[in-house]
């Protein structure tokens, strides 16, 4: 099986990448970071130094990692050193929308766009991306977090729109979004204090469910998850 994590360096990204590594089988994996700050992490992996967001280097990436079963897309961004989540519609910035859209929703649109040849040959070809409960837009409840929820909601609809597509030219593939739950890494630090007990989850635990998923989602006769928002546990969100 070839598998190709983009976004290794983050917490989810890198827990995938040593959970598909430890586990016995065929596993041919490719990994993606900024920098080369990871590489020695993992002598087994084929990394890349790719920035996800640029076009050029993603198209560059697909000719270096050739043909793909898998590919599990890490990357997101909620905060940053002049940027949090919005309480209000004032604190709202076209820096912060454009910024967050680009992060989190432009690359799985990049992904898709170059990797389409490189998936054609598999059995199973499977791309999956790291979305939030908080981009489903007959979820939301609460209001606030603009930036994040519009990218989200954007990915979102990227995905869906894609799997349409895909569902006609693409034989036997599935693209959806993955809610891994709030996960104990640098992009939730700053909002823990008020998840509830046993809400918490371990990245370790994060890409057991993802793995878990996708190869639910190749057994023969199983529904396919094309065009579908999933959680960690298994369930269905609407989009």
């Amino acid at each position: 099986m070839r598998v190709l994590i983009v976004g290794a360096s983050g917490g989810i990204g890198g827990a995938i990448v040593r959970e598909l590594t430890s586990r016995n089988g065929n596993w041919v994996v490719h990994a993606t970071c900024r920098n080369d700050s990871c590489f020695a992490s993992n002598t087994s992996v084929s990394w890349h130094q790719v920035d996800i967001c640029c076009e050029v280097q993603v198209e560059q990436l697909a000719s270096q990692v050739g043909e793909v079963d898998w590919i599990i897309n890490t990357v997101g961004v909620l905060h940053w050193d002049n940027f949090s989540p919005e309480k209000r519609l004032k604190q709202t910035s076209t820096e912060q929308l454009m910024e967050s859209i680009q992060t989190n929703a432009l690359p799985t649109l990049l992904i898709a766009k170059y990797f389409e040849a490189n998936l054609k040959r598999s059995a199973s070809p499977r791309l999956v991306t790291i979305s939030a409960r908080v981009g489903s837009i007959e979820d939301n409840r609460l209001g606030g977090w603009y930036s994040y929820r519009a990218s989200k909601a954007a990915l979102n609809m990227i995905i869906k729109t894609l799997s349409i597509e895909w569902g006609r030219t693409l034989k036997h593939a599935s693209i959806f979004a993955f809610h891994p739950g709030t996960t104990d890494t640098d992009l939730s630090k700053p909002f823990q204090a008020n998840v509830p007990s046993g809400k918490l989850f371990t990245a370790e635990y994060v890409a057991q469910a993802l793995i878990s998923v996708l190869n639910q989602s190749c057994k023969p006769g199983e529904e396919t998850l094309n065009g579908k928002f999933i959680a960690y546990d298994g369930s269905e969100i609407p989009w």
